[in-house]
């Protein structure tokens, strides 16, 4: 089942090594372990630490010609294009995630991730700049330049384990910085096949380190004097103990956290439209999307027949093992999950929501939730404030369109928003008025590695993407020259 290219354990300096201890794979689509891999302990760690130091010192990557760096990384697109059957198996495998859209979404974006930042590489660069001294002819030529953060430790979730660790590996290797890649313990062998596929590409060894493991690699990472960069995707929670640990080191840090992203449907909304964008907004990896559109708040006008249609198309898609090429809805990544899940719509039924549809976990093997449409659910209740990460629909009417705005606004967290109404006026004026990151108008979940994302209060800082991504991994150097004949004395 895993290729045979693919590491099975902590991957350091282009060598795979034992690690501490191993690590169970499991299959969410019937619960069974598929696969063992070596973890990483502390050594490991400073081992990858250290043969990344080392790489960044030594010029290995970044004393590269850019064009041949450019040409790299496109050569690492083409060859996870060549790959995509056997990523995608892995990735249905690994986390539950469809094969087809694993294989014919996830893989092709990561790609062309990679594409985007080869075409980055020889745009580092800086500026000259005037100045103004007082009382000093301003003879001097002053200019910056662009040096990449020397070692930067990322670490990523489960929910999509190869275009999460792309995003963050292409931007840091435009920039010329050394990683460390610390992928979740549920989906590890993903981000091991693709530090296999950079190096066949022609990334110097000890560029891309990979280490699996638990929560304790990922402290030690953030811990390490080494690492001067974490780049972080997960929980709002383990987002606030990150930055602090960063805090204690001055590291750089930049952080894309949990959501809990509203779509509008306003009054003049073109409803077929609306209901299928939502449909995608909510199940599109059975939830298990940082900015799911969870969130559905519809204009009173048009809550019953959007609760009639969106139930009915709800009730249509089908739920089934990953590697099935008829799933629409693949299974939660972990048993526990299914738990958490239930809670929040339990305590929402408690609180006067109605059920429409779903509301339960289905018979297994495997960790599959039932397509659920929650109505009426009250900004107060958990459903309606917290990251569910599951396939479950929260519906909620308002009034007017201030009434929505403020119900859009109403959670800590401020990733991203879609608004369906077809005056350009009111969709400009209401997204001007939302606290997210990115805001789709008439659409939602579309993404491109050209444009940048991330979040707002509690969904993060920084970005990732676009220029923007290229820039977290970056420093800004100033340089002075004196052209004066006879250059100022000040004392």
């Amino acid at each position: 089942m895993i290729p045979v290219w693919v590491p099975d354990g902590p991957w350091i300096d282009g060598v795979r090594h034992a690690g501490a201890m191993t690590l169970d794979v499991a299959s969410p689509s019937d619960g069974a372990v598929f696969a063992t891999v070596g973890a990483a302990g502390p050594p490991d760690v400073h081992r990858a630490v250290t043969a990344a130091e080392t790489a960044f010192h030594d010029r290995r990557w970044r004393g590269i010609p850019v064009l041949e760096r450019q040409r790299v990384l496109g050569r690492a697109a083409e060859a996870l294009r060549a790959h995509d059957g056997e990523l995608g198996r892995l990735i249905a495998h690994e986390m539950g995630m469809p094969e087809t859209a694993a294989r014919y979404v996830e893989v092709p974006y990561a790609a062309g991730v990679l594409d985007y930042y080869a075409g980055l590489v020889a745009s580092v660069g800086g500026e000259t700049l005037p100045v103004d001294i007082p009382g000093v002819d301003p003879a001097f030529h002053v200019f910056t330049t662009r040096r990449p953060v020397e070692v930067a430790a990322l670490i990523t979730p489960w929910n999509f384990p190869l275009l999460l660790p792309v995003w963050k590996v292409a931007a840091a290797l435009a920039a010329g910085t050394a990683v460390v890649l610390k992928p979740a313990p549920e989906a590890p062998l993903t981000a091991l096949a693709l530090v296999a596929l950079l190096e066949s590409a022609g990334v110097p060894p000890g560029v891309v380190n990979v280490l699996p493991g638990g929560d304790d690699v990922g402290a030690a990472l953030c811990a390490h004097p080494g690492v001067r960069h974490i780049s972080f995707t997960g929980s709002t929670a383990v987002g606030r103990e990150v930055a602090a640990q960063a805090g204690q080191g001055l590291k750089r840090v930049q952080l894309e956290l949990g959501g809990k992203s509203p779509a509008l449907v306003f009054a003049d909304a073109d409803l077929d439209n609306a209901v299928s964008q939502c449909l995608f907004g909510v199940y599109f990896n059975s939830g298990q999307v940082c900015q799911a559109a969870s969130r559905i708040l519809v204009h009173q006008s048009q809550y019953d027949a959007f609760l009639e249609q969106f139930t009915a198309r709800a009730q249509a898609l089908r739920v089934g093992a990953a590697t099935d090429p008829d799933t629409d809805l693949g299974p939660l990544v972990r048993a526990s999950q299914l738990t958490v899940i239930q809670d929040h719509v339990d305590h929402a039924l408690a609180g006067g929501a109605r059920c429409l549809l779903g509301g339960h976990p289905l018979p297994g093997p495997g960790y599959f939730y039932a397509p659920t449409v929650l109505a009426d659910v009250s900004p107060e209740l958990s459903a309606f404030q917290e990251e569910l990460f599951g396939p479950v629909a929260v519906v909620t009417p308002f009034a007017t369109d201030p009434e929505g705005v403020a119900l859009a606004n109403a959670t800590p967290y401020g990733l991203a928003a879609a608004v369906f109404t077809r005056h350009l006026r009111r969709a400009l004026s209401i997204s001007g008025e939302l606290a997210a990151g990115t805001v789709w108008i008439n659409t939602s979940q579309m993404q491109s590695p050209t444009v940048p994302f991330g979040g707002m209060k509690a969904s993060g800082w920084g970005r990732e993407l676009g220029r923007a991504g290229l820039e977290e991994f970056l420093d800004t150097q100033a340089t002075w020259i004196d052209l004066h004949e006879a250059p100022p004395t000040y004392f």
